[in-house]
């Protein structure tokens, strides 16, 4: 019983992985989707921008549906294709100043590349300067 539990720990790695890549790109579409949708977000978003992500988010989804087989490659392939449409718009936004602390549906990975220093929802800021700004 324990060589089968080793033999297979292995393989059960990588379907915990392959899930949990499925599971973030699925949160990530619907995350976007709330987010423009928003009834706070109207006139703060262009319908050029909201149709966009719309669109992508509606094509990711429909792909998710017919390829629930699909490996953890992937599932990370589409993120990073979906992030790539819609963290350019966030950004503008948030820039901007058109959408509210805590929007709702900040998708869990804005922040990286691209965004504006202190921009998404980093952890423990405060919006205030940080030691580095003071010294």
């Amino acid at each position: 019983m324990v060589n089968d539990a080793e033999k297979y720990k292995q393989e059960d790695e990588k379907q915990k992985e392959r899930i949990t890549a499925k599971n973030q790109l699925e949160s990530y579409s619907f995350n976007m989707k709330t987010t423009v949708e928003d009834e706070n977000m109207k006139g703060k978003i262009s319908e050029d921008d909201k149709k966009t992500i719309l669109d992508k988010c509606n094509a990711i989804i429909a792909w998710m549906d017919s390829n629930q087989l699909a490996d953890k490659e992937e599932y990370e392939h589409k993120q990073k294709e979906l992030e790539g449409v819609c963290n350019p718009i966030i950004t503008k936004l948030y820039q901007a100043g058109g959408a509210p602390p805590g929007a709702g549906g900040m998708p869990p990975n804005f922040g990286g590349a691209g965004a504006p220093h202190g921009g998404g929802q980093s952890g423990g800021s405060s919006g205030g300067p940080t030691i580095e700004e003071v010294d």
